[in-house]
């Protein structure tokens, strides 16, 4: 961390988010060490492997743990080189595919699992920590079923600490405009239950949890090992992908709260050099971290001036002060990682408007939200970006289509089912499509303008020809369908088909983007079917690109 807020705050363009470790990451990052582990013949010991070792490899003899380290520095390094390649490469428009809802029910879906992942502390509890898909129900599963063997003083402290910390939350929250500062509530509360614990000897008398010995100062720099690349090339593709997309997910939301854009290329590029730099000092995949974020919008950080001064604090800490927090109950950590994360819980609260706006974002902020908790938070993220696409899939083809009507004696046309003081003009219907044309909605547009226009060429070929019902286009497929809508509503063809008193149809294309050619063969045939029953078909409002396409065509 002491690395990356430093090159983060020089090359980064969000002035909220905060960089550090991510639960998500270090769970991946840890499967990949496992499996690494297990290839070059390491087991549960700490000695050496089998004839699968590195030193039976030609490299440096090296314990399990050293070799695990290397390995995770090693994807570390590949990850920031993803990263930054894809940045430079100008990728980062795939960021227009995280959008606002997916973004609000990942980050409460990961504030949920957070939270799940810090029920622990709170109770004092010795659980196993699980990884994968359904990792949260089987923690909560575990808890209860442990429940019995909670800690008194880890549940007492982390009650108080509560008691303290979010009423005063609530108030630096409320009256921020009037404060110069937020009250540092949980840098006072840390001080204090340091103190306690110390001085009432908590972990002897109590068997309360806590941080123990914190190494000091820093570590040679080593090289990441390059005969591994080959290996981790693929673990490390969703990881670089996982990482950018939780540090522009931040970005964005953070940015707009306060009002100023960010750049998705520069972020890639920025997260990528918090990578592949600190790889050389012992410093695994990072991404913006959601907790500390957090923690760091609700202090009233507004640049990342703050991420220099975090970075000056880490130093003083890992030279000298760390071991001054021996004593530090971990509960109260929790506590403080719980607190913090009350904004992505709040989430919950928007999701009753938000669905009376539209209900295919709420389907997608729930999908996002669920998936990110009950499966695993990278499949939840994959889950809502498809998810999110099949609803703009949705979108096109069923997109909005209305008639027009004139208002009063101005030469403007609105849609009629928004305003009721608007005239149909005479013998001309006016229908609007407010999408592209293209080869997946081309059957909804048929039956959205034979809907609401009332003029269905093909009853009224029947009408002409009651006879076979196939003037419009002699297919025996389309005279049956006319005839069986005539017969469902028994009547016969000419009944169920007035004689129409329209003369013109105009279709208002100004929504239309494009047209393939699909869309053009769609358009020529309603152009020549309502030929055929006395009704002129017009094009207005065409964009450049719709006219060269009709002339193409």
């Amino acid at each position: 961390n002491f690395f990356c807020n430093i090159i983060y705050a020089a090359t980064a363009t969000s002035r909220h988010a905060s960089v550090g470790s991510f639960g998500v990451l270090c769970l991946m990052v840890g499967r990949s060490v496992a499996r690494h582990l297990q290839l070059a013949g390491y087991g549960d010991g700490t000695g050496l492997g089998d004839s699968a070792s590195p030193a039976a490899n030609g490299t440096e003899a090296c314990d399990r743990s050293c070799y695990a380290i290397t390995v995770a520095l090693s994807l570390t390094f590949l990850v920031g080189l993803y990263q930054i390649l894809l940045g430079v490469l100008q990728m980062g428009f795939v960021a227009v595919y995280l959008s606002e809802p997916l973004l609000g029910g990942f980050v409460t879906g990961s504030s949920l699992t957070i939270i799940t992942s810090q029920m622990k502390y709170l109770l004092g509890l010795k659980i196993p920590r699980h990884e994968g898909v359904g990792s949260f129900i089987l923690t909560w599963v575990d808890l209860f079923r442990s429940i019995h063997h909670t800690n008194i003083c880890d549940l007492l402290t982390s009650l108080v600490a509560l008691a303290v910390i979010v009423p005063v939350k609530e108030l630096n929250e409320r009256y921020k405009e009037r404060m110069k500062a937020p009250f540092p509530i949980e840098l006072l509360v840390v001080i204090a239950a340091t103190l306690t614990s110390h001085y009432f000897d908590f972990e002897r008398r109590y068997k309360a949890s806590v941080c123990g010995d914190i190494p000091t100062g820093f570590r040679k720099p080593t090289v990441p090992d390059t005969s591994l690349f080959p290996s981790l090339a693929l673990d490390a593709v969703p990881i670089a992908l996982i990482g950018f997309a939780m540090t522009v997910s931040l970005a964005e939301i953070f940015g707009k709260k306060h009002g100023y854009a960010v750049s998705a290329n520069q972020e890639m590029i920025a997260i990528g050099l918090c990578n592949l730099i600190p790889s050389f000092f012992y410093c695994f995949a990072s991404s913006a971290a959601l907790t500390k974020t957090l923690l760091k919008e609700s202090t009233g950080s507004q640049t990342q001036v703050s991420g220099l001064v975090t970075s000056l604090v880490l130093l003083l800490v890992l030279l000298w002060i760390s071991p001054l927090f021996y004593s530090l109950q971990t509960s109260v950590l929790g506590v403080v990682t719980i607190v913090n994360l009350r904004g992505g819980l709040r989430k919950f609260r928007d999701t009753p408007r938000m669905w009376q706006l539209s209900k295919l974002d709420t389907a997608v902020w729930w999908t996002t939200m669920l998936c990110s908790t009950l499966v695993t938070t990278e499949i939840g993220l994959l889950v809502g970006v498809c998810f999110a696409l099949l609803c703009l899939i949705f979108r096109t083809q069923r997109p909005r289509a209305t008639l027009l009507g004139k208002v009063s004696d101005r030469e403007i046309y609105e849609d009629q089912a928004a305003y009721k003081q608007l005239s149909s003009v005479a013998n001309i219907k006016i229908f609007r499509f407010e999408c592209s044309l293209h080869y997946a909605n081309k059957d909804y547009f048929r039956a959205a303008l034979h809907q609401k226009t009332g003029l269905d060429p093909v009853l009224l070929g029947a009408q002409a020809d009651p006879d076979t019902g196939s003037s419009s286009r002699g297919s025996w497929g389309t005279a049956f369908g006319c005839l069986e809508r005539a017969r469902r509503a028994e009547k016969p063809p000419a009944a169920s088909c007035p004689p129409p008193d329209v003369h013109t149809l105009i279709l208002d294309c100004g929504a239309m983007q494009f047209i393939d050619t699909v869309g053009l063969s769609v358009l020529k045939e309603t152009h020549h079917d309502y030929q055929r029953v006395g009704v002129q078909v017009l094009l207005a409002n065409c964009n450049p690109s719709v006219r060269q396409r009709l002339r193409q065509g």
